[in-house]
């Protein structure tokens, strides 16, 4: 089974001297699994999506050592676009990743970026919105969307690059109970194309979906037995 992602003793910490966040981490996930990672506050769960997903080193700078892989080629080597269109990421907070006043301009900077031809981007829109359930949003202003829809268009602003590796840090930390029942069933289709999935979670409740749970804790990352103490 192919391993689109794997991390070969990954270190990282922001300064030096300072602590390592991520200690020696060795992780492989299989091509359409879906992975849970989850932590406490503060152990280190988005630092490892920033390594993960090229943030780190390409954007945030640190000590960092160790190998990341994607598809077999080391993320060093690979500039943001070519990321881009091979691990797509959704934080936390929407907010963070919305930056135009309509839904379509939204959807449409990304592919753009990437000189795709215009009837290619409006196609992806279209499927992109399809696929959430959103195709009635297409064309109104971000501002005036529920927390919930916010957090689905910066989904499908990342679904429009068409990423085969997809990384969700918390987003179901602050939606309602119907938010998140539908991400879970955008990642459970996203699984059956043949999508690969990784979970960042700190609410246990979040990740019955998942095929695999690994906990990160004092930096390194073991299988899930229950507790996060």
């Amino acid at each position: 089974m192919s391993q689109p992602i794997r991390a070969k003793n990954l270190s990282f910490s922001y300064s030096k001297d300072g602590k390592k966040i991520i200690d020696n981490i060795n992780l492989q996930v299989n091509k359409g699994e879906i992975l849970a990672v989850v932590g406490l506050s503060g152990s280190g769960k988005t630092t490892l999506c920033y390594c993960l997903s090229g943030i780190i080193p390409h954007l945030y700078n640190g000590e960092l050592s160790g190998e990341v892989y994607i598809n077999d080629q080391f993320i060093k080597e690979m500039n943001m676009p070519q990321i881009a269109t091979k691990v797509g990421v959704v934080f936390q907070n929407p907010e963070t990743q919305i930056f135009f006043p309509m839904v379509e301009n939204e959807l449409a900077f990304g592919p753009e970026n990437l000189c795709i031809k215009r009837e290619q981007i409006g196609k992806r829109i279209e499927e992109a919105l399809s696929l959430l359930d959103m195709e009635d949003k297409r064309y109104d202003k971000t501002e005036h969307l529920s927390g919930g829809q916010k957090q689905l268009i910066a989904l499908a602003s990342v679904l429009t690059l068409k990423p085969e590796i997809l990384i969700f840090d918390e987003v179901m930390a602050q939606i309602d109970q119907k938010g998140k029942q539908a991400i879970k069933d955008i990642i459970i289709q996203l699984k059956k194309e043949g999508k690969t999935v990784i979970m960042v979670e700190h609410n246990l409740d979040n990740i019955e979906i998942a095929d695999r749970k690994l906990v990160l804790k004092n930096g390194g990352l073991k299988k899930f037995e229950g507790s996060l103490q």
